[in-house]
């Protein structure tokens, strides 16, 4: 498995080509934590994590994968950007579950699509209208 970076991603300028390079198609649907969730909520719950969390809101701007012009006005998710693992979070890797080099900020829909492989969930620009284009006769 290839270690995804913020500082790849950014070079990207759209949010397709983003989604395209964090989507998780080798390992769809794959299980990280399963009956072991304890150790993720925890992890999710500790002052480590909240700290970490803003960091990487303020960085991205609220923006759904750091994409100006789609802020996020709902919940926002962090993703990490490379799968964790129970290890991950039992033996305190801290590296890798808080630098913001692997970590990304994403609307609920957007990590769903990461997670499950369907770009139909990914946000759209709103269409630009022009006066006349809905006119039935044209």
């Amino acid at each position: 498995m290839r270690i995804r970076r913020y500082s790849e991603l950014i070079q990207l300028p759209t949010i397709q080509e983003r989604y395209e390079y964090l989507k998780l198609s080798d390992t769809v649907g794959r299980v990280t934590f399963g009956y072991d969730r304890v150790f993720n909520q925890h992890f999710y719950s500790s002052d480590i994590w909240k700290k970490a969390r803003r960091e990487i809101i303020i960085r991205d701007n609220a923006c759904d994968l750091g994409v100006p012009g789609f802020e996020i006005d709902n919940h926002i998710t962090i993703h990490h950007m490379n799968p964790i693992t129970r290890d991950d979070v039992k033996n305190e890797n801290w590296e890798y579950l808080l630098d913001p080099e692997y970590l990304i900020c994403t609307s609920y829909l957007t990590h769903k699509a990461i997670h499950y492989g369907d770009s139909n969930l990914l946000p759209k620009l709103p269409i630009e209208r022009k006066p006349g284009d809905t006119c039935p006769w044209r």
